[in-house]
């Protein structure tokens, strides 16, 4: 309401939160009673009211703690038909944000935040490194494809990443297919591992999809967007993929309201999805701070086009540092050119130069959030809701710590492709790994645009 209508009243605004997240009064009163309503700040959400329905404005702040305790007091009854198996997945770009506020090592966070949520009730903690694995996979081929079929097709190229919630929300409400087109249809890993926890783990432990409440922790409040999306949902058994999306901050605020220090919890290590398995060392993808789409599809193309092995990627800033760029040569000529553009200042610049013709690269890792995913909004701010600039210093330091696995070389990927995925060029795959994007029709406001 405060953006398209531009309305300041503070009462209005928290009587509609107050109202969406509050509940009947009906339920039964237990442990988990006081707890803090999510709210949403027009700050906080890439997503303002001209881009989200009122049903969906509903839906996203049921995704909140009070939800979460709901399924964990459910599951204390004696109905036992009634109880949901509870998994949470952690983010790769969340773990830092709690190594760096508890001073630990970014394997000791995990180990101890997967100690706490399992002491409420959770029966398995994830890392979705291995969806990040799935999802840049699945982006370095289909680049490949796009580079070969860019003569034949008007919207092969530029590529656009699609990890980011927030800029794909923009482009399909405000701008038009002229950008849709170009966005790549590999899955989020948020939303790969909504289809590993929902498809391959429930098949694994024989149970059906919605037999379970499958939690993420990220860093940003458009991944409680992205979940809602209808293409990332189970119709044959009425399951999401993801059922809710809690965000770094909110994790803390519950150890806050059951006093709970990080220091006080066993460690436990963080459960794999195959078998009896625990994983091993926190480990992470190449980039700065996020998944290292951009990294890992330039190196990929730069092999699989021209026969060039790329050891180190030289970024080159222009405009400011979240607008950075990378360039192949060869013969004199350059070959491939790709760019990251960060926050929504550097988007629009990026889209305006597609609308004119005058768009160079061949791929762009395109984030929302400034600084990217380790700066999102559900983590990073200080409690005026500013940035947090020493504890994101802190986190970038932690991040960049952590060691890198190539997608490549894991082999429970690959294994999963010939055993669950029936082949890497099969209709599975891409019905199971793969979406598409496509501008939404409504009206867009000059607030849209100025974003």
């Amino acid at each position: 309401q405060e953006c398209s209508k531009k309305q300041k009243n503070d009462d209005t605004q928290s009587t509609s939160v107050d109202a969406l997240s509050s509940n009947d009064g009906s339920e039964e009163k237990n442990e988990f009673d006081v707890l803090a309503n999510a709210k949403i700040l027009l700050s906080d959400c890439l997503a303002c009211d001209s881009c989200m329905t009122l049903e969906e404005g509903a839906r996203v702040f049921q995704q909140n703690q009070k939800e979460f305790f709901r399924i964990l007091n459910l599951n204390k009854k004696c109905d036992t038909s009634k109880h949901k198996v509870l998994a949470v997945s952690l983010c790769p770009q969340s773990l830092p944000y709690f190594a760096a506020k508890f001073s630990l090592s970014v394997n000791e966070a995990a180990k101890r935040l997967c100690g706490f949520l399992k002491s409420l009730g959770v029966h398995y903690v994830f890392d979705t490194t291995i969806a990040a694995d799935f999802s840049i996979l699945e982006s370095q081929r289909e680049f490949v494809q796009r580079y070969q079929r860019r003569n034949q097709e008007e919207h092969a190229l530029p590529m656009f990443a699609s990890a980011c919630p927030g800029w794909i929300r923009y482009a399909e409400r405000v701008l038009t297919n002229l950008v849709t087109s170009h966005i790549c249809t590999a899955k989020s890993p948020q939303q790969i591992m909504g289809s590993l926890v929902k498809g391959y783990f429930a098949r694994q432990q024989n149970l059906s999809p919605d037999k379970i409440f499958h939690v993420v922790v990220a860093p940003c409040y458009d991944k409680k967007l992205e979940a809602l999306r209808e293409d990332f949902y189970t119709a044959l058994y009425n399951s999401p993929e993801v059922d809710c999306v809690l965000t770094s901050g909110e994790i803390v605020q519950i150890m806050e309201q059951k006093n709970v220090s990080m220091e006080d919890v066993t460690e436990v290590a963080v459960d794999s999805l195959f078998d009896d398995l625990k994983e091993g060392d926190v480990v992470r993808h190449d980039g700065k701070r996020s998944d290292g789409y951009l990294e890992h599809i330039f190196k990929h193309a730069a092999k699989e086009l021209f026969g060039v092995d790329v050891k180190e990627i030289t970024y080159k800033a222009l405009k400011n540092k979240d607008f950075q760029e990378v360039t192949l040569e060869k013969d004199g000529e350059t070959v491939l050119r790709f760019a990251a553009a960060y926050g929504f200042r550097n988007i629009q610049n990026m889209v305006l130069k597609l609308k004119k013709g005058k768009f160079l690269y061949h791929f762009v890792e395109v984030l929302a959030c400034p600084g990217g995913c380790l700066n999102g909004k559900g983590q990073a701010q200080s409690e005026d809701g500013k940035p947090d600039r020493a504890l994101l210093a802190q986190m970038e330091e932690v991040y960049t710590a952590i060691p890198v696995r190539l997608p490549e070389t894991n082999l429970h990927v690959q294994r999963m492709y010939q055993d669950w995925l029936e082949g890497m060029d099969s209709k599975k795959v891409q019905d199971t790994l793969h979406t598409t994007y496509s501008a939404v029709n409504q009206s867009t406001s000059s607030v849209d645009i100025k974003w």
